[in-house]
C-alpha cells in the first residue's frame, strides 16, 4: 500500500505524516479481518508462540508450550464444568480460577525487557513462582474445613500464605497492567493500616497486618470477591464466545456484512470500520482486543479511500470502544454492575440500548463529516463484497447470536446463556467446512481465551484488593461525603469530579477496574443527589470507558495508532474527538430520562434532544457540516448543546431550534455558492 501524498481537494499537498493516501485500485479486496490469533495460521500455533516469545527455541520452549496448552485447556474446561454443574463454593471456584490465571502469567508475561530480563535469571524465579501460585491458589481448597473452623483467629500458615497471595498478584498486576495499579492496591493496603495517623477527614481505626491479610485473602470481600466473581464465571464464558467467533470466522462475516451496507457511501470503509466494530466489539467484550482485531483491516482500508492516518486509527478505536457500551454483550463491567446494583443483566441490557445507539449515530456523523469535507467517496464496486455472497458464506454465524439475546431476554442468566450459544456456534461451525474447526484449532480457542482472560481476572482481583479495604474501612462514604461538600450539593460538579476521577483512574487502570473502583468511591455521592441507582452506576460505566480514547493513556487509540503506523498522541486526540458521547450522553443519562426511567413520551423527548444536543457538539467541533461553519454558527452550536443539556422542557426546545436555524443556514449557503463555485475563474 502507498504511503505517498496527496494533493488535497485544494490542489495543493499536505504536509505531515502521509496525511492522506489515494485510493489504490490494484488493492486487495476484502480479506480476513480477524488477524493475528483469530485467523487460520500457517505457522506455528499460538501457545507455541507464547512460548517461544517468553522461553526462547529449544527444548525448554517446546515443554513450556506444552504445559501452557495443558493449563489453558484445563482452564477451559474447569470454566465450562463449573458453569455446568453449578454446586462448587464460590469462594472455592475463585481460588481456583485465579490459581490457574496466576500460573500462566508466570508462564507467558516476563518480568521486564532489555537489560533486566538478561541480568537476572527471571526464568528460573519465575518457575518458583508457578510453584507458589499452585500452593497459595490450593491451600484454601485443601484446607477449607479447617479454615471455616478457625474462622476469625487465622494461623500462621493462614497468614503466610495470604502474604505470599498478595504479592503474587500485586507481581502479577504488573507484568499485564502495569505499575500503576500494583502502587494503588499497595496504598490502600497502608491506608488500612495506617488510618489513626491520617488527616481527621479520611482517619479510621486503623487494622493490623493479620486482619488485613485475613481479610484480603480468605474472605470474599479481598481478592477472591464479587469482582473476581465476575470474571471467572460470565466474562470467561464470554471471551471464549468471542474467541471461538473470531476463530471460526464470524469476524470476517459480521465486517463483511457492515461493508455491504455501508461502503459505496461517502466515507464508506469508516462507516462499515463504526458498524463492523460495534458488532464485533459488542460481543468481543475488549475494547482493544476489538481494535487490534478489526482494525487490522478496516485501518488500511479507510487509508486507500482517503482518511488520514490518525484519522482513520481514530475511528476505528472510538467504535470499539463504543463496543463495549452495546448490547448484548458490552463490556466485562456491565456484568459487575448487574450484580452490584443487584438487577437482571437484561435489564441493564434495555437501559444501555437507546444511549449506545445514540453514541454510534454520532459517531457516524463525525466519518461522514470528514467524507464531505475531504471529499472521500466510497469502496470501488471492484472491492465491494456482495451481500449475498456475505450472507451465503456466514449466514450461520447468526443463529448463537439470536440464541444469545433471546435467552437473555427470556432472563435466562448469562453464564447460562453466554455457555448455550458457545455451545450453538460450535455446533453450526461444524456445519460448514470453511468454518469448522479442528483439534487444533479448538485449542487455540481454549489459549486465545486464557490468554485474553488474563488481563481481566488480575485486574479483577487486585480491585477486590481496594474493595475490600474501601468496605472495611469505610473509606467510600468519606469520600462521598467530601465529593458532596466540595461540589456543594450540586449535580453537575459532581459529575465533572467522577469524570476527572475516572480519567485519573484511567491512566494505571482498566476499564473494568476503573468502574469498580470509581463506584464505590463516588456512587454513594450520585445516588444521595437522588439519582436513580442503575443511573448512577451507568454514568460511572460510561466514564470509565475514556481511558480507552484520552490521552494520555488511551490504550485503543494508541493499538489503533501502530496499526496506521500514526503518532499516539494525535491519534489519541483524534479518538477523544470522535467520542465525545462518552462525556455527553451521562450528563444526559443524570438530567433525562435516557434510561428509560420516564414515561415513553418523556423518554422519546429525551432521545431527540440528546440527538440534536450530539449532533450539535459534532458540527461544532469539527466546524463543518454541508460546508464549513461560520464562527457565528459554530458558537450557536455550542450554546445548543449547553441548552438541551440543561433541564427543562423549555431549554430543549429552544436549543433544538438554535440546531435547526445552523442546519438551514449551512443549506441555503451551500445552495447560493454552487454557481459561484462552478463558474469558471476569470
Amino acid at each position: 500500500m502507498s504511503d505517498e501524498h496527496l494533493d488535497g481537494t485544494d490542489g495543493t499537498v499536505e504536509p505531515g505524516d502521509s496525511e492522506r493516501v489515494s485510493p489504490d485500485r490494484s488493492a486487495q479486496p476484502l480479506r480476513s479481518v480477524a488477524g493475528g490469533e483469530a485467523d487460520r495460521h500457517t505457522g506455528p500455533p499460538l501457545w507455541r508462540r507464547l512460548a517461544a516469545e517468553r522461553w526462547g527455541e529449544g527444548p525448554v520452549a517446546d515443554a513450556m508450550a506444552a504445559v501452557i496448552l495443558t493449563l489453558a485447556i484445563a482452564l477451559g474446561g474447569y470454566q465450562i464444568y463449573t458453569a455446568l454443574v453449578l454446586d462448587l463454593d464460590a469462594y472455592l471456584q475463585r481460588v481456583l480460577h485465579l490459581m490457574f490465571v496466576l500460573v500462566l502469567v508466570f508462564l507467558v508475561c516476563p518480568a521486564g525487557k532489555g537489560r533486566w530480563e538478561r541480568a537476572v535469571p527471571m526464568a528460573r524465579v519465575d518457575l518458583v513462582f508457578v510453584v507458589l501460585a499452585a500452593m497459595v491458589g490450593l491451600y484454601p481448597v485443601l484446607f477449607y474445613g479447617d479454615i471455616v473452623a478457625r474462622i476469625g483467629a487465622p494461623s500462621a500458615a493462614d497468614l503466610t500464605m495470604g502474604i505470599v497471595a498478595i504479592l503474587l498478584l500485586l507481581e502479577a498486576c504488573r507484568r499485564v497492567i502495569g505499575l500503576f495499579m500494583s502502587v494503588l492496591a499497595m496504598a490502600f493496603l497502608a491506608y488500612a493500616w495506617l488510618g489513626p495517623l491520617l488527616p481527621d477527614a479520611i482517619a479510621h481505626r486503623g487494622y493490623t497486618y493479620q486482619r488485613i491479610v485475613y481479610h484480603t485473602y480468605l474472605f470474599q470481600e479481598g481478592i477472591y470477591g464479587l469482582a473476581l466473581g465476575i470474571a471467572a464465571t460470565f466474562v470467561f464464558i464470554f471471551i471464549l464466545f468471542g474467541a471461538m467467533l473470531l476463530k471460526t470466522g464470524g469476524g470476517d462475516f459480521f465486517v463483511g456484512l457492515a461493508y455491504c451496507l455501508t461502503g459505496r457511501y461517502a466515507g464508506g470503509p469508516a462507516k462499515g470500520a463504526v458498524v463492523g466494530s460495534a458488532l464485533m466489539g459488542s460481543v468481543s467484550g475488549s475494547a482493544i482486543a476489538n481494535t487490534v482485531t478489526t482494525g487490522a483491516f478496516t485501518i488500511p482500508l479507510m487509508r486507500r479511500v482517503g482518511y488520514r492516518r490518525h484519522e482513520a486509527a481514530g475511528v476505528e478505536a472510538a467504535a470499539s470502544t463504543g463496543g463495549q457500551l452495546l448490547p448484548p454483550i458490552m463490556g466485562a463491567g456491565a456484568f459487575v454492575m448487574a450484580e452490584l446494583a443487584r438487577v437482571p443483566y437484561v435489564d441493564i441490557l434495555k437501559v444501555a440500548l437507546i444511549p449506545a445507539l445514540m453514541y454510534f449515530g454520532v459517531l457516524f456523523l463525525f466519518v461522514h463529516i470528514l467524507a464531505r469535507k475531504h471529499g472521500i467517496g466510497g469502496l470501488p464496486p471492484d472491492e465491494m463484497p456482495r451481500l449475498g455472497t456475505v450472507l451465503v458464506s456466514g449466514y450461520h454465524f447468526l443463529a448463537p447470536l439470536l440464541l444469545l439475546i433471546t435467552l437473555l431476554l427470556m432472563y435466562v442468566t448469562p453464564l447460562q446463556a453466554g455457555l448455550y450459544a458457545t455451545a450453538a456456534l460450535f455446533l453450526v461451525a461444524s456445519v460448514r467446512a470453511s468454518s469448522r474447526l479442528g483439534l487444533s484449532d479448538l485449542a487455540e480457542v481454549f489459549v486465545i481465551a486464557a490468554r485474553n482472560a488474563l488481563g481481566v481476572s488480575v485486574a479483577t482481583a487486585v480491585a477486590g484488593i481496594i474493595v475490600g479495604v474501601v468496605g472495611l474501612t469505610g473509606l467510600g462514604l468519606k469520600l462521598s461525603a467530601l465529593m458532596l461538600d466540595a461540589a456543594d450539593g450540586r449535580l453537575l460538579l459532581t459529575l465533572v469530579m467522577v469524570a476527572l476521577a475516572s480519567l485519573v483512574l484511567g491512566l494505571g487502570l482498566p476499564v473494568t477496574a476503573s468502574y469498580i473502583v470509581l463506584i464505590v468511591l463516588a456512587g454513594p455521592a450520585l445516588i444521595e443527589l437522588g439519582l436513580p441507582l442503575i443511573v448512577a452506576h451507568m454514568i460511572v460505566y460510561w466514564y470509565s470507558q475514556d481511558s480507552n480514547v484520552t490521552p494520555p493513556v488511551a490504550l485503543a487509540a494508541f493499538s489503533a495508532a501502530g496499526i496506521a503506523e500514526a503518532d499516539p498522541m494525535r491519534t489519541g486526540l483524534t479518538a477523544w474527538k470522535f467520542a465525545k458521547g462518552i462525556y455527553l450522553i451521562p450528563l444526559l443519562m443524570a438530567y433525562s430520562p435516557l434510561l428509560l426511567n420516564g414515561t415513553p413520551t418523556e423518554v422519546a423527548m429525551a432521545v431527540l434532544s440528546g440527538s440534536f444536543a450530539l449532533v450539535a457538539a459534532a458540527v461544532a467541533l469539527e466546524g463543518f457540516l454541508v460546508r464549513r461553519t461560520l464562527l457565528a454558527e459554530r458558537l450557536a452550536l455550542l450554546a445548543a448543546t449547553v441548552l438541551i443539556l440543561f433541564p427543562g422542557l423549555w431549554p430543549d426546545l429552544a436549543g433544538m431550534a438554535l440546531v435547526a436555524a445552523v442546519v438551514v443556514t449551512q443549506l441555503l449557503l451551500r445552495k447560493n455558492e454552487r454557481p459561484t463555485l462552478a463558474t469558471p475563474p476569470g
